[in-house]
């Protein structure tokens, strides 16, 4: 998945920043392990040239079994070659019960019947 991104890309995720492949590899490992049976959601915003902005939301639960969802917006730069070279993301955190849930199907891509954010309402 790193070879999506420049050998200098820079992110920021929340208040964490980094710069580079590596950075970037160990944030995701960090990530995964943290957010447990993560379900994502996005919608394209905008876009021109080489900028793509994104909404997004997913649910996760931590290892105690405490469900979020997770809110936000990305902007995405691109390089000539098409790898990303930013990305910065502002994500905020909702603690919810597991029967506020609204995004339910297996784990892997999701399903192209499963309803988007605008028809979630979110």
């Amino acid at each position: 998945m790193a070879q999506a991104y420049t050998e200098q890309s820079q992110w920021r995720n929340r208040a964490e920043f980094m710069q580079g492949r590596e950075q970037i590899e160990a944030f995701l490992q960090r990530k995964w392990a943290r957010e447990l049976a993560y379900r994502l959601i996005k919608e394209a915003w905008a876009w021109s040239d080489n900028h793509i902005a994104v909404r997004f939301a997913y649910e996760w639960r931590d290892d105690s079994g405490q469900w979020y969802r997770s809110y936000g917006n990305e902007n995405w730069e691109f390089a000539a070659d098409g790898r990303m070279q930013r990305r910065i993301a502002s994500i905020n955190d909702l603690p919810i019960a597991e029967a506020e849930r609204k995004f339910h199907w297996p784990q892997g891509p999701r399903p192209a019947d499963h309803p988007g954010l605008t028809e979630l309402g979110l």
